[in-house]
């Protein structure tokens, strides 16, 4: 095995357990806010502006990291925000601490995120974008199914949703250790490169107009929160299912990543055109069809994830400016965390006023999103 898959493999072990304990807490973060009397809108704006700054403050960790070179440093301390936020939710006896703390969930991902997106890039010439990016998603969607299933065994068992919040402190630990001995084996991960992994230029046109695309995919995303929210609320399932759904949500997840992964290096555009249109399909499921469309709709939820998760970061690893990865995968994410901010908002108001109003309004954003992706693929391919 190469050094660089190594590498790959190894920080996907770290995101297994990372995503194992933010997705655990995500599977009971709507059922435990309802719990302490927060409404639809108050858990979905509290999802969406954690989103946002999850994306807000990307550009600003890629910009320290790109500036000072100390790309493990910025890696290290945000996923010790990132990771120990979730089992504090233990603490909480209200909404508004409970809420403080998702948001530094995310603030701590935000600081992290770009460094390790960037740093992974030096690893793609020699395995392409597409399955590097795919490995990495998949092995934090494995993570992503483990934790939402170890919740739904402690509430199966009668345990409490603080009991859960404190298990997850295990995998907190575990995802840290896995992260120093990333950064024993590797501590220059520059060094894996071979061959040209970024444009010598600036940021190209072509990157703008991906970030137009990635926001309006975004728009159309929604979060596990407030899914399970709607889901507990309506009663299609019991409370002590859901964790269940969402790690079945999240195992598509998995197998899609891969599948998007290989099929991104081999056609790309195609590639890409058919995720997006798959993942605008989610809403209509998910609240119009009723018991069964739930099921499907989760599959296609998990489909948008991975589109999100592996698609996204191998188009924008394709038009990075040298000298600047960390920046510009930070700033992308800015423009996507907007997106997703204004997705949340809407969703909140037009929750409580129309299912139908609400799927439909999710799945043409997504679409819209279709002649963007095609326009800046063609315009980067004219550049070479």
């Amino acid at each position: 095995m190469s050094p660089a898959f190594t590498f790959v493999l190894m920080m996907g072990v770290v995101n297994l357990f990372g995503d194992m304990t933010y997705e655990g807490g995500a599977s009971m973060n709507g059922q435990f806010m309802a719990l302490l009397g927060a409404s639809a809108l108050v858990i979905s704006i509290t999802a969406g502006l954690g989103e946002f700054l999850g994306y807000a403050l990307r550009p600003v960790a890629g910009y320290i990291a790109d500036k000072t070179g100390r790309y493990w440093t910025v890696t290290f301390v945000g996923y010790t925000i990132n990771l120990l936020a979730v089992p504090a939710m233990v603490f909480a006896g209200n909404w508004p601490i409970a809420a403080v703390f998702i948001l530094l969930e995310r603030i701590g991902r935000a600081i992290r995120k770009p460094t390790v997106e960037a740093m992974l890039s030096y690893t793609t010439a020699k395995h392409g974008k597409g399955w590097v990016y795919g490995v990495n998603t998949a092995m934090d969607e494995i993570g992503a199914t483990l934790g939402p299933l170890l919740i739904a065994l402690v509430l199966f068992l009668k345990g409490s949703y603080q009991t859960g919040y404190a298990l997850l402190l295990i995998s907190s630990v575990l995802a840290l250790v896995s992260l120093a001995v990333a950064r024993k084996t590797f501590p220059i991960p520059s060094r894996l490169e071979e061959g040209k992994t970024a444009q010598s230029g600036g940021f190209s046109r072509s990157y703008w107009l991906y970030m137009i695309a990635g926001s309006c995919f975004a728009i159309g995303m929604m979060s596990y929160e407030l899914v399970a929210f709607h889901l507990i609320t309506t009663k299609i399932i019991t409370a002590n299912s859901i964790p269940l759904l969402l790690a079945f949500a999240t195992g598509s997840g998995v197998i899609a990543s891969l599948v998007l992964g290989k099929l991104y290096d081999r056609f790309e555009l195609p590639a890409v055109l058919g995720a997006v249109f798959l993942s605008s399909l989610f809403s209509p499921f998910l609240f119009l069809g009723g018991y069964y469309g739930v099921f499907i709709g989760m599959v296609l939820l998990g489909i948008a994830y991975a589109t999100q998760d592996t698609l996204l970061k191998a188009i924008i690893a394709s038009v990075l400016p040298e000298g600047k990865r960390n920046f510009a995968f930070g700033l992308f994410y800015l423009g996507y965390g907007g997106g997703w901010l204004v997705g949340s908002i809407a969703t909140g108001l037009l929750y409580g006023w129309s299912w139908h109003y609400l799927a439909l309004f999710l799945m043409i954003v997504q679409l819209l999103s279709l002649p963007i992706f095609f326009a800046a693929t063609r315009m980067k391919r004219s550049s070479y």
